[in-house]
């Protein structure tokens, strides 16, 4: 028998280059004076067989020029050469990229690569990313989100009646005032507006030390939460797990983990009810795949964090309902940073698909509108 062709032994192209280029876009509605605008880093990818796959990083404030760098100068020259799969070419990355850092910076450039090439491979095969990983969820809830731990009292209930007025069933609020009764007031506020029957979820965005979470849910828990997110130093993972023992309200975090270890550690010290994983901070979509499933092996319910445009493809993915969160006029669309129409569309305070091929996505060379 002879020796079957080279072409049709080797089916996955190879990757031939790189190339990034930094988007700064100001926010519709500031996150605060530390968060005017959000960084996104454009990727692109090129194989051997002409193909093209795109993909993007991203942060809210630290280090887009220092990604960029990762990606130009230590992440291109290092992935030229190597098989067009994703899963490979993450472990291979993350072990190179090892020294200089577990997560963090780390991943956050990695994810470019990671979805650059599974917008790639799911082109290949003419369908969506979420038709490539296996759709199992028709729809995803989306909650009202925002930052607005800076919006007087006033502005917080409008943007509450909003909410309201979108048909969402459920939103999450910021606290963390310098005084609990402040909080206790605009928590209570936005429950009256809400009703009884809506879900209220808060973040206090790593704000509080352990006694003082304690004494905040002394105040708040009354309001019927549906979550406590992230009010402690998320490295914390004592204090978390004292926490989560005695706490009445659920307790959320993952935003600021960014490796499949680390989440095992929360899950493993019954530190965390809820994860809520950003799929470009723990490195694109291999390793949020892989988190996922450690979450399911041990009954903890899986939230992603931000970016409903990747979040939401993602969400469709699971095989448990999972609420996408949608931060008020933040989304890509909504900036005016995407070239063509969204791959999701949200109505009724629900999100589908609009079934375009790989990511479904490309940015702008600059913000529109």
């Amino acid at each position: 028998m002879s020796a079957p062709a080279l072409d049709s032994v080797r089916t996955v192209p190879r990757i031939t280059g790189l190339t990034t280029r930094l988007l700064t876009v100001p926010l519709r509605r500031s996150w605060g004076v530390e968060a005017p605008e959000n960084h996104v880093i454009v990727t692109e990818i090129q194989t051997d067989d002409g193909g093209a796959g795109h993909g993007f990083s991203w942060t809210p404030t630290i280090g887009p020029r220092a990604v960029k760098a990762l990606l130009d100068y230590d992440i291109a020259p290092f992935i030229a050469g190597l098989s067009a799969n994703p899963e490979t070419v993450w472990d291979a990355l993350w072990k190179r990229l090892h020294e200089a850092g577990g997560g963090g910076l780390t991943t956050i450039a990695m994810a470019g690569v990671d979805l650059a090439l599974w917008d790639l491979q799911a082109r290949r095969t003419g369908t969506s990313v979420t038709g490539l990983l296996g759709q199992r969820q028709e729809s995803a809830e989306v909650y009202g989100s925002g930052v607005n731990l800076h919006y007087t009292l006033e502005e917080l209930v409008a943007q509450t009646e909003r909410w309201v007025a979108a048909g969402h069933r459920a939103v999450k609020i910021k606290v963390g005032k310098p005084d609990i009764r402040e909080d206790a007031d605009r928590v209570a506020a936005v429950r009256s507006v809400l009703g009884p029957d809506r879900k209220l979820m808060i973040d206090a965005n790593q704000r509080w030390d352990l006694p003082t979470t304690f004494k905040a849910l002394d105040v708040l828990a009354e309001h019927g939460l549906e979550w406590l997110e992230e009010p402690i130093r998320a490295d914390d993972l004592w204090a978390y797990r004292r926490l989560r023992k005695h706490s009445p309200v659920p307790i959320a975090l993952g935003e600021n983990l960014h490796t499949i270890y680390r989440f095992r550690d929360f899950i493993e010290a019954e530190a965390v009810d809820i994860i809520q994983p950003n799929i470009i901070r723990v490195g694109g979509i291999t390793p949020f795949r892989r988190i996922v499933e450690l979450a399911r092996t041990n009954s903890i319910r899986v939230m992603p964090h931000l970016l409903p445009e990747l979040s939401g493809q993602l969400a469709l993915t699971l095989a448990e309902p999972t609420l996408v969160e949608d931060v008020e006029d933040a989304s890509f669309e909504q900036l005016g940073i995407l070239a063509g129409p969204s791959p999701v569309r949200f109505r009724n305070s629900r999100l589908t698909l609009t079934d375009q091929p790989g990511l479904g996505f490309r940015f702008t060379e600059s913000p529109q509108g």
